[in-house]
């Protein structure tokens, strides 16, 4: 079929070449020459005007976009594959400077780094949030993500009102029941397990029962197997091409969707009938929030979009900050026993099987500030993406209207300037608030400004409850002699990080 097709394109292809052609054959090539000879400056001329800033506005940033479509996306995609991307930007700013100009996921973009360029980035009114249409696609076309002015603000305002602390303070139980499980029934007994795919499923336990009510079982199971492939094309050149990563996403994505629309259909029921509560879960509290007259605040599409973002968000980030917490701990004795003295004395006052509670996870600071040191120098998310939705100006260079603006966590988290020794694992930096020892917007591993991550008391929760039962109950060390990991696009360690499991027999 390919080939048939090929042909009925070539032979119409190679009439028009020839009739073209026939008439020049016949024209003095030496007065060809001439006018071409004339055209050409004249055409380069017209088209240098109009790249050209107008007299008094501002220019464009050094670089280049590099190749059509294609730019410097495959460049940054295997440096991040290769655990090279901090370098690959780095090198850019020494080429380049602080602001430069390129060209990622088919669009004209332009990289800012430093915590100046942060800041402008979190709070400038002339950019919109932009995911790379690979993102759009797979996420879905009304997530919170891609949402600006009202919209955002109501459909941030609806996500806020399920993760404030009054809410938050009910859930601490429900996910200390999920990883006293979950440690019995894939660690305990164990003499090696690999970290990464299980911290993937905990935490994806963990969100699903709160999100959207979902029990152990066969609809959990099948909503997990989905989500595994749903971040895989998230970074990827947007082409529906058979056996591409962009492609599985989008049936993974298609997948889950069906699944969690289904379930939404069955809470507004239970609702109707009474039998579920705002506070029951993420599902029955977007559902139950109307407006002034009465009306739903937000449609079901949003419901749904919204339900995927914070899944992935819930499930992907945390995972990562506590597989990585496990593999520097693993070498880090002297943090690791500070932290294992911490855990022992809130155990010190729980009873026999009694669960964490909100003002226990209030005495976990030493934990927490480990967790965001690991954040610093493995933030989850690399960079991110905004949109120009106007002429604006950085730093005395122009960003058209259109155009991407892409930053990076690494520019601030890894610069000496910022953070002193930055390659060091330093938990006391977060002793104080960490714009009292850098530079404001200089910690970004949450975002910053009106979009800074709206689940962050989540994620300390998930991540402390986690800790306290894993430090108390289990020694460990590394499989693997070559302690590396790439980004795809997330951070993952090598072979999913295999560790030789101990148990402690004196912990509960």
């Amino acid at each position: 079929m390919l080939r048939a097709y090929g042909t009925s394109l070539q032979r119409p292809f190679s009439v028009s070449v020839l009739s073209i052609a026939a008439p020049i054959s016949h024209m003095d090539f030496s007065l060809l020459l001439a006018l071409m000879a004339i055209a050409l400056p004249v055409l380069l001329h017209l088209l240098a005007r109009a790249r050209k800033p107008r007299p008094g506005t501002a220019k464009l940033p050094p670089g280049s976009l590099g190749l059509p479509v294609i730019g410097q996306s495959l460049g940054l995609l295997r440096a991040m594959r290769a655990n090279t991307a901090e370098r690959w930007v780095q090198d850019r700013v020494d080429r380049y400077g602080p602001v430069s100009k390129l060209s990622l996921f088919g669009a004209p973009t332009v990289l800012l780094t430093g915590p100046a360029a942060n800041k402008f980035v979190f709070f400038s009114g002339a950019l919109a949030m932009q995911q790379p249409r690979s993102v759009q696609r797979i996420l879905g076309e009304k997530n919170i993500l891609e949402l600006m002015g009202a919209d955002h603000k109501r459909i941030r305002g609806a996500l806020a009102e399920f993760l404030k602390p009054d809410m938050l303070r009910m859930y601490v139980g429900k996910i200390d029941g999920e990883v006293r499980h979950h440690l019995d029934e894939s660690w305990a007994g164990r003499a090696t397990v690999m970290v990464m795919p299980l911290m993937k499923r905990l935490t994806f336990d963990i969100i699903s029962l709160l999100l959207f009510g979902l029990e152990r079982g066969a609809v959990r199971d099948a909503l997990a197997g989905d989500f595994e492939h749903v971040m895989d094309g998230v970074w990827a050149v947007p082409m529906d091409l058979p056996f591409t990563a962009f492609r599985r996403s989008l049936k993974a994505s298609a997948s889950a969707r069906r699944v969690i629309a289904g379930i939404m259909r069955e809470t507004k029921v239970k609702l109707e009938r009474g039998e579920a509560s705002r506070s029951s879960d993420l599902i029955a509290c977007l559902l139950s929030l109307t407006d002034d007259s009465g009306a739903p605040q937000l449609s079901e599409e949003e419901i749904v979009d919204s339900s995927v973002v914070t899944l992935v968000a819930g499930h992907d980030t945390s995972s990562i900050l506590m597989t990585f917490m496990v593999r520097h701990l693993a070498n880090d004795p002297d943090t690791l026993a500070a932290m294992v003295q911490e855990h022992d004395e809130i155990a010190k006052n729980k009873g026999d099987g009694e669960a964490l509670t909100w003002d226990d996870l209030a005495k976990m600071k030493f934990t927490w500030r480990v967790a965001l040191e690991t954040l610093r120098l493995v933030p989850p998310v690399f960079g991110n993406f905004r949109r120009a939705i106007q002429d604006t100006e950085f730093d005395g260079y122009l960003i058209p209207k259109g155009w991407q603006v892409f930053w990076v966590a690494s520019a601030t988290h890894m610069d000496a300037a910022m953070f002193h020794e930055p390659a060091k694992f330093d938990p006391s930096r977060f002793e104080d608030q960490p714009s009292a020892t850098a530079p404001p917007c200089s910690f970004v591993a949450f975002g910053g400004g009106p979009r800074i991550c709206v689940g962050k008391e989540f994620s300390r929760i998930e991540t402390l409850v986690t800790m306290h039962y894993l430090v108390r109950r289990f020694r460990w060390k590394l499989c693997c002699k070559e302690d590396t990991f790439v980004r795809d696009p997330m951070p993952s360690p090598l072979h999913g990080l295999p560790i030789e499991l101990e148990n402690k027999p004196s912990s509960p």
